[in-house]
């Protein structure tokens, strides 16, 4: 095999990986567009390698992406950008590929904007062993030549990384996805036409609201309890003549699942405009989540052109 045949088979071989690379990614750093940055680096590493030493190129990328990753998180810039009350993960349509492995419920909850938040109170290393045990199954032996530690330090930044998200979470186990789009469906009907206690009666004791403003705030919107959240909600999901002219033009409005979460999508002809997401617990729901910022929602958008959705819940809002 010549050069360019050896090139082109070694470039086969990362793409062959790269959507794995980059659910690894994106689970680390919460940011599609900064896992497909962090992706294309490893490329960019994986390219200049002696790859002939390489033996196995799985784990050899595996190690590079997750420290090129850590290094992201530990950067000065990063902590800037997601000092608490600043960040929400970017949310991505079911079906992305850089959501990754779904087969068991560790692996989907790691992926989920709840667990994805809770991340964010963790150090790099620990978010970084909770996602290689959790989501990829690796033992604690592979992690710790991943991230240059001890097996006995793996297993204590997991334990670590365990009971913080643990002692945060709110126990709310899988929701019966005919139940959850039953209780999403009524909170928006009940909050586009004004029905405040109807409202309420969908909300938990403890409720909350958060939203990036749409990212024309510094800082995230927060609301509490059931009445705030409400009053938030009865305001925001009204349409009127002024929110059409702003999102420019009448929108659809359209039922769907994002990091494995009952969704709403906003919809501007195949422009994905707003996405609110929503946690249930005992049929209730106890959070609400609503981003808007389009640096956000690109690449959401671009799995909505290639998804075939049902019919709107409204195609005239």
């Amino acid at each position: 095999m010549d050069r360019f045949d050896t090139d082109r088979f070694d470039t086969e071989r990362f793409e062959a990986g790269r959507n794995r690379l980059a659910s690894l990614a994106y689970r680390l750093l919460g940011s599609a567009t900064d896992a497909e940055d962090a992706v294309q680096d490893a490329f960019l590493h994986w390219q200049s390698a002696d790859r002939q030493r390489i033996k196995v190129p799985e784990a050899w990328l595996t190690k590079v992406v997750t420290n090129l990753c850590l290094d992201r998180l530990r950067s000065a810039r990063a902590r800037r950008e997601r000092a608490v009350g600043t960040w929400l993960p970017e949310p991505l349509l079911d079906g992305d590929p850089m959501l990754g492995p779904a087969d068991t419920f560790e692996q989907r909850e790691s992926v989920s904007l709840a667990v994805l938040t809770l991340m964010e109170r963790l150090s790099p290393l620990e978010r970084a062993v909770y996602v290689l045990r959790e989501a990829f199954s690796y033992g604690h032996a592979e992690i710790a030549r991943i991230l240059d530690i001890t097996e006995s330090a793996s297993q204590q930044h997991l334990h670590r990384a365990r009971r913080r998200i643990t002692a945060a979470r709110r126990d709310g186990g899988e929701v019966d996805p005919a139940s959850a789009r039953r209780i999403v469906e009524e909170f928006f009907a009940a909050a586009s036409s004004g029905r405040t206690e109807r409202l309420v009666a969908l909300l938990t004791d403890d409720v909350t609201a958060v939203s990036d403003g749409a990212g024309l705030t510094r800082t995230l919107l927060r609301y509490d309890t059931p009445q705030r959240v409400a009053a938030v909600a009865r305001a925001g999901f009204k349409s009127t003549p002024a929110k059409r002219r702003l999102a420019g033009g009448t929108l659809a409005v359209h039922y769907a699942h994002v990091n494995g979460a009952p969704a709403i999508l906003f919809v501007l002809g195949d422009q994905v405009v707003g996405a609110v997401t929503f946690d249930i617990t005992d049929d209730r729901i106890a959070t609400v989540r609503g981003i808007a910022a389009p640096t956000r929602l690109t690449r959401l958008t671009e799995a909505w052109r290639r998804h075939e959705p049902g019919p709107p819940l409204t195609s005239q809002w």
